[in-house]
């Protein structure tokens, strides 16, 4: 959806006019900030699309460099202003690992008029038809010599022009195909071998990466210290954080025939954590929790969850059948 960044949308029920950074419903008026008016802009362009959080760094925030934590607070405070829930949105939806979409209708504001093209296009030929003056013949000779050698000339490089780049095209892929920047030689994958994913901060706000990234940890910990399963160290997950990669693409650079990620959400002293078993080769989920726990020390609740989920993963059917 393209349009100028003057003109006046309409985002579900609100209006927006970015020339005076308001929008407005009902009669009610917010003034919104520059960078999160732009913010704004560039999800109601995608409309209906994912936007990730690199595309939104570069768009939103070009000439400075900010860490995606900016990203995630202007989406929480743009939700704040559009009355939105972040779990049951009706403007922006998360894509978990991926970015952010614009759910809600947009559309240009109503009370703008806007030409047709069709009319404006119209007038140059209605004008035309009143004009005394006949178009001049159309000559049916042949062309001149000259000119069939110009012809002649044009489909000979055009061919060659063709040619060139069908040989360019074969050259290219060849060389992408040498020098992949995803690993091309896929390491065996042990059926008893696991990966554990960077967990997700679904709390609104984005204020709990911290246990996140622990509880991951703790995870790692607790899983390689069972026999005969091989985890990943902490740095060979944390290196697809944020990334757009699939599960499967990242389960072959690993290694592992499994993967597991999850889920952290807070609300007020509760703690939500989700986990789930995810098979790479098909991207089936054969397993999955949930565990509520009181916010109160997190060092508890991260070896409790974890022990929990090591557990769970020791009496699986699926390492038991393997």
């Amino acid at each position: 959806m393209e349009r100028p960044t003057m003109t006046m949308l309409r985002i579900g029920d609100w209006s927006v006019n970015p020339a005076s950074s308001q929008i407005s419903r009902d009669g009610e008026t917010a003034r919104v900030e520059v960078r999160t008016m732009r913010l704004l802009l560039c999800l109601a362009e995608h409309a209906g699309k994912v936007v990730s959080i690199d595309d939104l760094l570069n768009q939103v925030w070009p000439e400075v460099t900010v860490s995606p934590d900016s990203v995630y607070q202007a989406v929480a405070s743009l939700r704040r202003l559009l009355g939105d829930d972040p779990k049951q949105p009706t403007y922006i939806a998360t894509v978990p690992r991926l970015g952010y979409r614009m759910v809600a209708t947009v559309s240009p504001w109503a009370n703008e008029t806007e030409e047709p093209i069709a009319q404006s296009t119209a007038q140059p030929g209605s004008s035309l038809s009143s004009n005394s003056e006949q178009p001049p013949p159309i000559s049916t000779d042949a062309p001149p010599p000259s000119s069939r050698s110009r012809v002649g000339f044009a489909w000979a490089a055009g061919a060659a022009l063709c040619l060139a780049l069908v040989g360019a095209f074969l050259f290219h892929n060849k060389i992408a195909t040498n020098h992949h920047p995803v690993l091309p030689a896929i390491v065996p994958q042990p059926q008893k071998s696991i990966a554990v994913l960077p967990f997700l901060d679904l709390t609104e706000g984005m204020k709990e990466e911290e246990f996140a990234d622990g509880m991951t940890e703790e995870l790692i910990d607790k899983l390689s210290k069972i026999p005969g399963l091989q985890v990943p160290a902490p740095t060979a997950s944390f290196y697809f954080k944020g990334k757009q990669i699939s599960v499967a693409d990242i389960a072959k650079t690993l290694g592992v025939a499994y993967v597991l990620d999850g889920s952290v959400r807070k609300s007020g002293v509760r703690l939500r954590v989700a986990a789930r078993l995810v098979r790479a080769d098909n991207g089936y989920v054969v397993w999955s929790e949930t565990y509520d726990r009181p916010f109160d020390d997190i060092l508890m609740v991260q070896d409790d969850i974890a022990g929990e989920v090591t557990k769970a993963l020791r009496s699986s059917t699926e390492f038991k059948a393997r």
